[in-house]
């Protein structure tokens, strides 16, 4: 269904649809910004920060757990994770080819347009949104390792308030447009699907990682 909703979306905008309105959201943003509100917004959309918050704070989760129960799995978890994101988000960004909001040249809400290049040309989808998504999972998934399942409110604030937080704050700065953001919604949630669907705890490992593996596994619940 996600992958559903990213694909009609991006045909959608490939026709030329949706445009008027992702500039009157930006435009409407842009006149209603005062310099309280950029910042609280700048502060908050640090969310969705993957090279120096997300991925840092992923990674010592899998180490400590990986050195509780004496596994890689953990580890394992971490790394797909870096290289799915790795070989989809950016990828994407770069085949569409889509200005930001800042762009000033031709044609700056349009897909696949030749004058947007460059760091104005990788709008669609947002990375931030779509890395809030992904990662925000695999944390909460790692937490529960650590100390157990987790509430429903705890899961709710790590699964889906930070997603709309940058969302709502990446959209509001104009640094993407809303169906920049809608995309990475998509995307993410996809991801995170993906990486659901992994048996982390029983699938075979190769025999040279065998080794690292110390005594009975503890099993809890997948990605979701």
């Amino acid at each position: 269904m996600f992958a559903a909703g990213f694909v009609l979306l991006t045909v959608l905008l490939a026709q030329g649809h949706l445009l008027g309105a992702d500039a009157a959201v930006s435009d409407w943003s842009a006149a209603h910004r005062p310099p309280m509100a950029y910042w609280i917004a700048r502060v908050l959309n640090s969310l969705g920060q993957g090279g120096w918050l997300l991925m840092p704070l992923t990674v010592t989760l899998a180490v400590l757990l990986a050195w509780r129960r004496r596994s890689v799995r953990p580890m394992l978890v971490f790394l797909a994770t870096a290289a799915l994101t790795y070989v989809t988000i950016g990828p994407a960004k770069i085949l569409f080819q889509r200005a930001a909001p800042a762009f000033t040249g031709p044609d700056r809400t349009v897909l696949f347009n030749e004058a947007a290049v460059g760091q104005y040309g990788m709008s669609y989808p947002s990375g931030h949104v779509a890395n809030a998504v992904v990662w925000y999972a695999v944390i909460a998934f790692l937490l529960a390792g650590l100390v157990g399942a987790l509430g429903p409110r705890v899961v709710v604030a790590l699964r889906v308030l930070p997603p709309v937080i940058v969302f709502c704050t990446t959209t509001y700065l104009s640094w993407h447009w809303i169906t920049d953001s809608i995309a990475g919604l998509f995307l993410g949630l996809v991801l995170a699907r993906l990486l659901a669907r992994v048996p982390w705890e029983t699938f075979p490992l190769p025999r040279w990682l065998t080794r690292f593996e110390a005594g009975r596994q503890v099993s809890h619940r997948p990605v979701s």
